[in-house]
């Protein structure tokens, strides 16, 4: 068992490890991905930005409230795309803003904010990769460690369960106990 245990924790040492120092590499490309599709957002925007600067002074607003009132259902529902693709733009612009951070910072903000379309996208082309910076290699040892302890604390509760179930509960010795008829 000692040396099930022994190569166990040493394969998920590394492993975590290794896997933990693939993460910024992750973070890094879902930035990239991010970062594109703010991009597209702004080249699809461009066109109406330029019919809002000729007529209505530059004021996107103003033109999305001009489709939005009008009587013609086709240029309404143009201006809730028009409004979706801003929305949009605003969202993807501080999501960019908020990675543009440290390693740690980076994770926290995908560990609560994670958009799961990009994620997804991310994932689907993801290639692994490792950086040597020492921020880096700080995080992958850190993460693997903890994750190492995660596993050290689950197999010895595991084994104090399966130990504990294993064992009759205890009774006096049989002489101390009374005979039946006898009157103890």
């Amino acid at each position: 068992m000692f040396l099930i245990r022994g190569l166990l924790d040493r394969i998920i040492l590394i492993g975590a490890i290794f896997a933990a120092a693939c993460i910024p590499s992750f973070v890094v490309q879902y930035r990239h991905r991010l970062g594109g599709r703010l991009d597209q957002v702004l080249r699809d925007l461009q066109p109406f930005q330029e019919i809002a600067n000729r007529n209505h002074g530059g004021d996107m607003k103003k033109l999305i409230q001009h489709h939005l009132a009008s009587t013609d259902r086709t240029f309404r529902d143009e201006g809730s795309a028009i409004q979706a693709m801003v929305d949009a733009a605003a969202r993807l612009k501080a999501s960019v803003q908020a990675l543009n951070a440290d390693l740690m910072h980076q994770v926290g903000y995908l560990a609560t904010n994670l958009d799961t379309d990009v994620a997804a996208a991310t994932w689907s082309t993801f290639v692994p990769g490792f950086s040597f910076t020492p921020e880096y290699a700080l995080f992958a040892i850190t993460v693997g460690l903890a994750i190492w302890a995660v596993f050290f604390v689950a197999w010895f509760g595991a084994a104090r369960l399966i130990s504990g179930r294993g064992r009759a509960p205890s009774r006096a010795p049989r002489a101390a106990r009374p005979s039946p008829g006898s009157s103890r």
